[in-house]
């Protein structure tokens, strides 16, 4: 690679209800991502983290429209959105750390309107594909992929004032253990290409990863890597918000990571949720940044 790596830091934590989050682009840091990726040989700019609204805890989960903390996701989203495509103007690879995982509505925002097929590998526990009405909770980080393929809140939905960002065809979705009523159907009416961790089981990550660079690098002009910590199985990644059991493990992910770095296909990167006060000694923080190394070449010898 030859790009300068942008850093954008994007402490959310409006799409959830667990405190923390907001806390993951300092842990990561911490963990020495900077170095990490230095040491490969890369350029790296850190450009800190954006501004956010403030962290009022009186109102914090307070709903509008029946989505909580959605007028402080629609200014961060918006904020996200110019400072990655700013980035990619400046010919950089952005590499957005959260924060939730509501932050790709912003960071795919910044991203998409420089592409004209953008593909979307979601590297995650669970789908991210409510609408207001079928969500179970009202968070909005379960919601922005759909979001992204322009279903949902008009706000959100025409950020950057565009939609769709990405197409239902240009999706895949690696990990998924965790999907809600509505996003099956979804998932099912669109034919989205979809890695169950029963699919990883019986094929092996090597084959899942194989198979989706296959699929997307031909009818796609780049390709966005969103990669959520919960994918990683809980027992050895304990600090994020939204755990659930029978994930993948840390080496496979590696391995994941490896594929994709081989493949010279991916141009943007998204690394979230990130959770250090329900983590232990930063073990996730220093996990994800090895996934981090991984992806940007890191080899043992």
């Amino acid at each position: 690679m030859n790009k300068t790596i942008e850093i954008i830091g994007a402490p959310a934590t409006f799409g959830q209800r667990k405190l923390g989050v907001n806390l993951g682009p300092d842990a990561i840091r911490y963990a020495g991502l900077v170095a990490r990726i230095s040491a490969i040989g890369h350029d790296v700019k850190d450009s800190g983290n954006i501004q956010l609204p403030e962290l009022d805890l009186n109102k914090f989960n307070s709903e509008q429209q029946g989505l909580r903390n959605l007028d402080e996701i629609v200014e961060t989203s918006t904020r996200l959105s110019d400072a990655v495509s700013n980035s990619i103007e400046n010919n950089h690879f952005p590499l957005i750390i959260g924060g939730d995982h509501s932050i790709a509505i912003g960071s795919i925002s910044g991203i998409s309107k420089h592409y004209k097929n953008l593909g979307v590998i979601w590297y995650d526990a669970h789908g991210d594909l409510n609408v207001p009405e079928e969500s179970p909770s009202g968070n909005i980080h379960g919601m922005p992929l759909r979001v992204l393929v322009g279903e949902g809140d008009e706000q959100l939905v025409n950020i950057s004032n565009y939609t769709p960002k990405v197409k239902p065809e240009n999706i895949v979705l690696i990990g998924m253990r965790d999907l809600d009523v509505g996003e099956r159907r979804y998932i099912k009416e669109h034919n989205i290409k979809t890695y169950t961790m029963a699919e990883v089981d019986r094929y092996g990550i090597k084959q899942v990863m194989e198979e989706t660079i296959d699929y997307l690098k031909d009818k796609t002009d780049g390709i966005h890597l969103s990669l959520d910590v919960d994918a990683l199985d809980p027992v050895e990644t304990p600090g994020t918000g939204t755990r659930v059991l029978g994930g993948l493990t840390y080496r496979e992910s590696h391995f994941a990571m490896e594929l994709l770095h081989n493949s010279k296909l991916i141009t943007s990167m998204d690394l979230v949720e990130v959770n250090p006060l329900i983590d232990h000694n930063n073990d996730t923080a220093e996990q994800a940044v090895g996934l981090v190394g991984s992806f940007f070449g890191e080899t043992l010898l």
